[in-house]
């Protein structure tokens, strides 16, 4: 029996996307954003409200986006629950260790090993961020065969209705070939 909840954000999974920027002064800044993901074939979409880090876009028109994992959980909830604009260098105080991209103005930082590099591509009225993608950026940690390889990535997901972090890495089956069963 199905049991009716109204509108909630409960999506599954729900990546936790750490969006960085450079701030007017070189500054690098994170923030955690939940609400985002693939756009297009070249895109991504963040759902943003008014944050030190909508100043710094509308600035430098560039930001990366990094997966969160279980060995940054503890600093990725920090960037969520901490205002740039109450910690001026909230990167430095939580130890992480950022460093220039090659291909856009934005930082990208040694503790996630999977980022998206993008440049600004609109910014809507009602807080909608689009980025073109411009590179993805991965550690070789984290590859497999040449490939990302999801138990070595160990990204988390954010929980809406509990308000918890899930790891995401087990295979349970092959996209695009298990519905070949039914036909």
């Amino acid at each position: 029996m199905r049991k009716n909840f109204g509108v909630k954000t409960w999506i599954y999974p729900q990546p936790v996307l750490m969006l960085g920027t450079y701030d007017e002064n070189g500054t690098a800044n994170l923030m955690n954003a939940a609400w985002g993901g693939m756009y297009d074939f070249d895109k991504v979409a963040i759902s943003l409200s008014s944050h030190k880090t909508t100043a710094n876009l509308e600035k430098t028109k560039a930001f990366t986006l990094s997966i969160a994992t279980k060995k940054t959980m503890v600093e990725s909830d920090y960037f969520g629950i901490v205002s740039g604009n109450k910690v001026y260098d909230k990167v430095l105080k939580a130890g992480f260790h950022p460093f220039k991209s090659e291909f856009v103005n934005a930082p990208l930082f040694e503790e996630y090993p999977l980022s998206i590099e993008c440049e600004v591509d609109s910014f809507t009225e009602d807080g909608i961020l689009v980025g073109k993608i411009i590179n993805v950026s991965i550690d070789g940690s984290i590859l497999t065969d040449g490939k990302p390889d999801p138990k070595k990535l160990e990204a988390i997901s954010y929980d809406p209705a509990n308000n918890n972090y899930l790891l995401v890495s087990e295979i349970v089956g092959h996209a695009f070939q298990e519905g070949k069963n039914i036909k």
